[in-house]
């Protein structure tokens, strides 16, 4: 299946970053050469690309919507810089504290039968700020963004779809606590 194919839509469901920390993340993205910078605002994962019928949405968006009913708000702390290399060629801003929010969020949205999904590495809320680009821009960024640090309040959470071009589009934000 492809994302362009009329018969399916590709979904994501992500927290995003406020500004001005956001707009910061984005842009540190793309001057590290990362051309998913164009297409993919600086966010925290909590559902990876997943193609879906569009006629299964509005029970997919019953069921976000359940999910952040029965989540409250929670403060996220992104502190400081962390890397998933050699496994993969990437490096994140690191979840300092709300992990374990992340973690029940993501569980939850995942356990409806359209959004259960195969993943290559166990779920580990970060925001990735450079991928598959050469090893010195990583490691720039790594260093660059060390000092970074961003306190906020999430109170919601954003389905995201996309049609194989441009940027992700927000379709719905989901309150938490209902």
């Amino acid at each position: 299946m492809s994302a362009v194919d009329d018969r399916v839509t590709r979904i994501g469901v992500a927290i995003d970053i406020p500004e001005p920390w956001g707009s910061t993340l984005t842009r540190r993205r793309a001057d590290a050469g990362d051309p998913q910078a164009a297409y993919v605002p600086a966010h925290l994962t909590l559902l990876g690309p997943t193609e879906i019928e569009p006629d299964r949405l509005p029970a997919i968006e019953d069921h976000l919507a359940a999910v952040a009913a029965g989540q409250p708000p929670f403060s996220l702390h992104l502190r400081g810089t962390g890397t998933f290399r050699p496994l993969t060629e990437v490096v994140f801003v690191v979840v300092a504290a709300g992990i374990s929010e992340c973690e029940l969020l993501a569980a939850a949205i995942g356990r409806s039968g359209d959004l259960k999904r195969e993943t290559r590495f166990p779920y580990h809320p970060h925001v990735t700020v450079a991928q598959d680009v050469a090893p010195e821009a990583l490691d720039a960024v790594y260093e660059d963004l060390a000092g970074f640090s961003a306190l906020f309040e999430v109170d919601a959470f954003t389905l995201f779809s996309h049609t194989g071009e441009a940027r992700w589009q927000p379709r719905r934000d989901f309150r938490l606590g209902g």
